[in-house]
């Protein structure tokens, strides 16, 4: 029962007391405990009648689900039996049907033959096999035995003691003629062998010189290419045989079964016995042309020409004879001859028109295409050759003609419209093309958008922009619903441009325009093509055109106006700035685009009066931003601060004006008017980080580590889960020198921000050496697709001399996130200190491309005033080697 299961009770009597091992050796956190906690209870009545009761609720359970579990194996048997039916299932309907079979049908079923094991022993030839030189050398110490024991039986004095001998001239003479009878065989038998060697060796030497013809260096080779089968394969090949025996035998004219005859004998390497094989099959199937090929494969290049010129006696119109025999011709005039007189016989072939074609030079090959398009009119390829051939006037009737002949084809209408663009009848390229569709619709050819596009990449492909944008503009709007036009057309353009079909993409953009004028989508994606692909003078023609059609467009203004600026033309982008002012009088970019282009090229009297007109006309929190940046631009910080009043009375809310005014008066020096501002910063926008790790800042720097401290914990309370408040507390701590507590606080923030990766980064680079690889591998395990993370794990193989293996991490960095400044820096610092000049060019160009704009070490060196002007290459070093400098004091300090 449950309870003797779960030790209450003892299951057995009288075995007294005995003791639990509850020890955590014997304890599993999936099981608890080996043993039974309860195995020293007294099973009661009670006990007893709880087993009965939930061994009776198991029973009842059990019926109730017998039913279904019934069910489900019978489901389950039904799908196996699907799935892999038996034997007799599969042949059920066949048996069926053996019951309407006629006695007739029965008797003439073709008899196989006996091939039983009985037949295969009777004819199964004797064999004899060598006996070894062993034991024969056996067999003659024996005879020499038996001699001895024979004369010495009869003592050796049978003969008369009245010879020279003395009578024992015949038994010794005996023993040495047996002994001699012995040697003299098997010495036989070695002559012969080096008899039958010589004659194989003479064979293998030249019959004038008499040098030998075997190569001394390849016979190896020639001995490992001998093919030894299995007995496996031996007893398959044999099964082959005789099935095939039998097929050739009932159905001779059966070609297919002559050629699995004579490949099985292949197979099994015996060559010659193959070509005999299929020698009779072409005797007996002489109209089969795969058994006339398979003789030709098996015989020599010679033999098989024989071959062939057979086969083509009784096969004169098969093409795979004919190209098989020019094939085996190895003088190119041979093969036109062969092919010539193939094209007598089949002159509707285009396989042998094609391949004698192109055995010809131009002129003999226009001659030969003229007389196929005559045999073959319904080949394109013919035509389209013969015209490309001609001249332009004849290659205009060659279409024509093409075109009568084949009327539903149109790659001939494109190629008559490449050969007109061609020409320079353009006028005549959109007509052909509408010519076409109409042609082809009305002789019910369905017009595929897909296909067509592909056409008109195609003749992009082949210097043909005019018929690729005929066809763009006939076909794209084929098959599309009217609220997709927009969707499938953008998608079709960005298709073309990933195959790097650029005019393609522009024929669609053009189209597009033609029905959607006023969208701004389009557009700027039509400008973004020309900016990229075309010319300066398309890319300014097309954003003009651009704004006449959407003038509320301010996008399209400014980027017009940056076109103009980035090409050093000031006054037309100030022209274009003032067309889009008189578009959009009230557009918040447009007042913000004038004033940087005024502020860049150091004209700061006029952005500052831009900016005042903008503060009337357009008032943004943004504009009165930038109004505040423009006077700390000119130092004037008085200015900037009376701008930050003017616009916190109005927008009291945005938190970088509290910022920047408590920056402004650190510069100044006034600390207790920046703690003000952000005092009351913080009361406007208790959300905002930066402010509150600024004010954390100002504290730790007037007041000391205690007051910052308590401004991160009102900040984390206010702020829950922000990893960013807890990395400024765990640093403010180690700064103190408060190592412990900076320990606690890093793992409060890992529990409260799992997946931080920027709690990680720093977790693994103040980690102590021996950690560091064990913390990675858990971050990893966190946050694996973090630049952060990747770019610290980057920094420990750096520690760790594995350069190559920290710059591919570093390049996984960049790429997962390239707005990081921080971590374009860190690899450009790697590069600088263990890198070569390529690679610093390499970071250099891709961190300039990918214009970063996060970090905390990099927002606070590009942020400021001084390094405004500078370039990215130039403040990617400035930012590395601040970099570099920190990690040598952190290195000292360790």
């Amino acid at each position: 029962g449950r309870g003797v299961q779960y030790g209450f009770g003892k299951a057995d009597k009288d075995d007294g007391p005995s003791k639990v091992d509850i020890s955590e050796s014997n304890y599993n956190e999936f099981d608890g405990y080996g043993g039974a906690l309860f195995n020293d209870t007294p099973y009661e009545h009670d006990d007893e009648e709880a087993d009965r009761i939930y061994e009776a609720i198991d029973e009842r359970m059990d019926e109730r689900r017998k039913r279904r579990r019934e069910e489900q194996v019978l489901e389950n048997m039904k799908k196996f039996r699907q799935e892999r039916p038996k034997i007799s299932d599969q042949f059920a309907d066949l048996k069926r049907e053996m019951a309407n079979v006629s006695q007739e049908a029965w008797e003439s079923i073709p008899d196989v033959g006996d091939y039983s094991l009985k037949q295969k022993q009777k004819k199964k030839a004797d064999t004899y096999t060598p006996m070894p030189d062993s034991l024969l050398d056996s067999q003659r110490g024996q005879g020499n035995h038996s001699a001895l024991a024979a004369q010495q039986q009869a003592g050796g004095f049978a003969t008369p003691l009245g010879g020279p001998a003395g009578g024992f001239a015949t038994p010794f003479g005996g023993t040495q003629s047996a002994l001699g009878g012995m040697m003299s065989e098997s010495g036989g038998l070695a002559q012969a062998r080096g008899a039958v060697l010589s004659l194989k060796l003479d064979k293998m030497s030249d019959s004038v010189t008499g040098q030998t013809v075997v190569d001394p260096k390849g016979y190896l080779t020639d001995l490992n290419s001998i093919k030894l089968n299995s007995e496996a394969e031996v007893g398959d090949i044999k099964k082959a045989r005789l099935l095939l025996k039998s097929v050739t035998s009932t159905n001779p004219k059966h070609g297919p079964g002559w050629i699995a005859a004579a490949r099985v004998e292949e197979f099994a390497g015996k060559i010659l016995q193959a070509r005999k094989i299929i020698k009779e099959g072409c005797e007996t199937c002489p109209d089969s042309e795969d058994v006339w090929l398979e003789a030709a494969r098996l015989q020599t290049a010679e033999n098989a020409s024989t071959i062939l010129a057979n086969a083509v006696h009784h096969l004169p119109h098969s093409v795979k004879i004919w190209m098989r025999a020019a094939e085996l011709e190895p003088d190119k005039d041979k093969k036109k001859v062969v092919l010539r007189r193939a094209l007598e016989y089949v002159p509707n072939s285009v396989k042998l028109w094609r391949t004698a074609i192109e055995l010809e030079d131009a002129s003999d090959a226009r001659i030969m295409l003229g007389r196929a398009v005559e045999c073959v009119p319904h080949s394109v390829d013919m035509w389209l050759a013969l015209a490309r051939l001609e001249t332009y006037e004849n290659a205009r009737k060659v279409l024509n003609h093409a075109r009568n002949a084949i009327p539903t084809e149109p790659a001939i209408w494109i190629t008559a419209a490449k050969l007109e663009e061609a020409h320079g009848n353009t006028d005549m390229v959109e007509r052909i093309i509408e010519k076409a569709i109409q042609a082809l619709t009305r002789d019910q050819v369905v017009i595929d958008r897909e296909q067509w596009l592909k056409e008109a990449e195609a003749a992009e492909g082949s210097d043909a922009p005019l018929t690729c944008a005929a066809i763009v503009r006939g076909t794209i709007w084929r098959g599309v619903e009217d609220d997709d036009r927009k969707r499938t057309w953008l998608d079709d353009a960005m298709s073309c441009l990933s195959r790097n079909s650029v005019e393609t993409a522009r024929a669609v953009y053009a189209h597009a325009l033609t029905v959607f004028p006023a969208k701004k989508g389009i557009w700027i994606a039509a400008s973004e093509l020309e900016r990229k692909h075309g010319t300066k003078e398309s890319h300014a023609q097309m954003l003009k055109k651009a704004v006449s059609y959407c003038p509320k467009a301010e996008i399209l203004w400014l980027m017009g106006a940056k076109e103009k600026w980035m090409d050093g033309d000031v006054q037309g982008a100030r022209e274009v700035l003032m067309e889009a002012f008189a578009a959009n009088p009230d557009s918040e970019d447009v007042w913000l685009a004038a004033a940087k282009l005024e502020w860049e090229n150091e004209e700061y009297a006029r952005a500052r009066v831009l900016l005042q007109k903008a503060c009337a006309r357009a008032p943004t929190a943004k504009v009165w931003m930038k109004r505040a940046l423009l006077e700390r631009e000119c130092d004037d910080l008085d200015e900037m601060l009376s701008v930050i009043d003017q616009a916190l009375a109005t927008y009291p809310d945005f938190d970088k004006l509290y910022m920047m005014a408590g920056q402004a008066c650190t510069v100044k020096d006034d600390l207790d008017k920046a703690r003000t501002y952000y005092q009351n910063g913080l009361r406007r926008c208790p959300n905002s980080i930066p402010l509150w790790r600024l004010a954390s800042t100002l504290e730790k720097s007037t007041a000391g580590p205690v007051k910052a401290r308590s401004m991160l914990e009102l900040a984390r309370l206010k702020n829950p889960k922000n990893p960013e408040l807890w990395l400024e507390a765990i640093r403010l701590e180690k700064e103190a020198s408060n190592e412990k507590m900076g320990i606690n606080l890093m793992a409060k923030a890992l529990q409260e921000c799992p997946d931080s990766g920027i709690l990680w980064a720093e977790e693994i680079k103040t980690a102590p050496r021996a950690t560091r690889r064990a913390k990675s591998l858990e971050a990893l395990k966190r946050c694996d697709n973090d630049p952060h993370v990747i770019c610290a794990v980057a920094g420990l193989f750096v520690d760790e001399r594995k350069y190559p293996k920290a710059r591919k991490w570093y390049n996984r960095a960049v790429t997962l996130d390239d707005k990081i400044g921080d971590v374009w820096a860190a690899y450009f610092a790697f590069e600088l200190t263990h890198g070569e000049d390529e690679h610093q060019k390499d970071v250099t160009a891709r961190c300039a491309g990918a214009d970063p704009k996060y970090g905390e070490l990099w927002c606070s060196i590009s942020k400021d005033p001084t390094n405004r002007k500078v370039a990215k290459g130039e403040l990617l070093d400035r930012v590395a080697r601040r970099l570099i400098e920190r990690t040598a004091e952190a290195s000292k300090v360790a």
